[in-house]
């Protein structure tokens, strides 16, 4: 049977605890009072729906904090680090890996294991991914957590809105229907493109999201990219924004795995940078070596990672001329390599790009990301998190175990 529409008033009443919600993972712990003033309710609105909120165990009240107004300071309230959490897991193609994090974001449970996806059949790595998913739940449970979603993060296009990979060419996949291979019991499923939750989880990393704009790239295996102006991940017509790999450098380049030639991902990504350095890739072959040789100087090892740097450049400037963001970030396992990666990045950008040409005084910040090649996982487990705070009455749910 269907259920009913909820009234107007019930729903604005999910609305404003999910405002309570998402005011405290973002800047908690805080007074009601100052809750109240953050969403812009009265302190006896804020303090109902708080009631609502502890009696549900999503909230803990903690004793009175500092205060820099008159009068005695309140008590603090903060989410609670039991209860539901959000997972999320990433496909790699060389990787898989599970995490779990609490209703303030803190991973705490986290498995991994390194497993060449590339090229094996969908149902195989998903089983590997459900053994993952099994273990990281059983820790979950230990620390006193219960599932309330998951979100994965794969490296190819994905629909809006569906689960299904319709390409994925480092992984050799089309058209797979990832729904019935993920795991059934840990809530709701999406399925996003890697690199856009990367850039997921450093704009919710910034202290001021809301008037954050940059180019976030996913430099691993496969380049991807997302762009976030304002504030808001732009995903494209049909979600498919974003992919940088397959810009080409050089038209007359090397054949890539997509079908063209010359493009960013044969000059760029990471085993394209090993073997220009002399460096045959393999399992268990990651950059540590080619760092090593970086930092003794070695010629041919900084040649290559130079040429990745400057190929680079050629395709973000497209981007950053249209976009006019404030900022570009690399992410990925190639931050690793950021002192000898950026400078040609850079230098290409400032021959390339109108705000260059336009005489701008300072020039468009390049950095790598804090968050290095964990990005997509943490953006998983945090999307998986901030959906549940959008939906109050299925997290009071959750917590109470139904």
């Amino acid at each position: 049977m269907a259920q009913p529409a909820p009234t107007p008033q019930s729903a604005m009443r999910q609305l404003n605890l999910s405002r309570v919600l998402h005011t405290l993972a973002a800047e908690g712990p805080l007074s009601r009072a100052t809750v109240a003033t953050r969403i812009g309710l009265t302190r006896a609105a804020v303090s109902t729906l708080v009631e609502t909120l502890l009696r549900g165990r999503l909230l803990v009240e903690e004793g009175p904090g500092r205060s820099g107004s008159v009068g005695r300071p309140g008590s603090q309230l903060r989410l609670t680090d039991r209860g539901p959490c959000g997972f999320g897991a990433e496909i790699g193609v060389d990787h898989l890996a599970v995490c779990a994090a609490d209703l303030r974001g803190e991973i705490r449970v986290r498995v991994e294991k390194e497993f060449r996806a590339q090229h094996r059949a969908p149902d195989a790595v998903l089983g590997e991914l459900r053994a993952l998913a099994r273990r990281a739940r059983a820790e979950a449970d230990g620390v006193g957590l219960r599932p309330a979603g998951l979100a994965v993060a794969v490296p190819g296009l994905v629909p809006r809105g569906t689960t299904t990979v319709l390409r994925a060419p480092n992984l050799g996949w089309r058209d797979v229907e990832l729904a019935g291979l993920l795991p059934a019991d840990l809530g709701e499923v999406t399925v996003h493109n890697e690199a856009s939750l990367g850039g997921l989880a450093e704009l919710w990393s910034r202290g001021d999201p809301a008037a954050d704009g940059f180019v976030y790239v996913s430099a691993q295996i496969g380049i991807g990219a997302c762009v976030v102006l304002d504030g808001r991940l732009l995903s494209g017509a049909h979600g498919f924004a974003g992919e940088l790999g397959h810009v080409p450098v050089r038209p007359e380049g090397p054949p890539c795995g997509c079908g063209g030639r010359g493009c960013l991902e044969t000059y760029a990504g990471e085993e394209a940078v090993l073997r220009a350095a002399g460096i045959e890739p393999g399992p268990g072959v990651r950059l540590g070596a080619l760092t090593a040789r970086c930092e003794a100087g070695e010629p041919t090892a900084l040649r290559a990672v130079r040429r990745a740097g400057t190929a680079l450049g050629i395709a973000l400037s497209g981007a950053v001329n249209l976009l006019d963001p404030r900022r570009v970030v690399i992410g990925g396992t190639l931050t690793r390599l950021a002192p000898w990666l950026l400078p040609p990045l850079r230098r290409e950008l400032g021959r390339r790009t109108a705000v260059a040409a336009g005489g701008r005084e300072t020039p468009l910040p390049v950095t790598a990301s804090p968050l290095g090649p964990d990005g997509p996982l943490r953006g998983a487990a945090g999307l998986a998190v901030r959906t549940a705070l959008d939906d109050p009455a299925r997290l009071l749910a959750a917590a109470r175990g139904d």
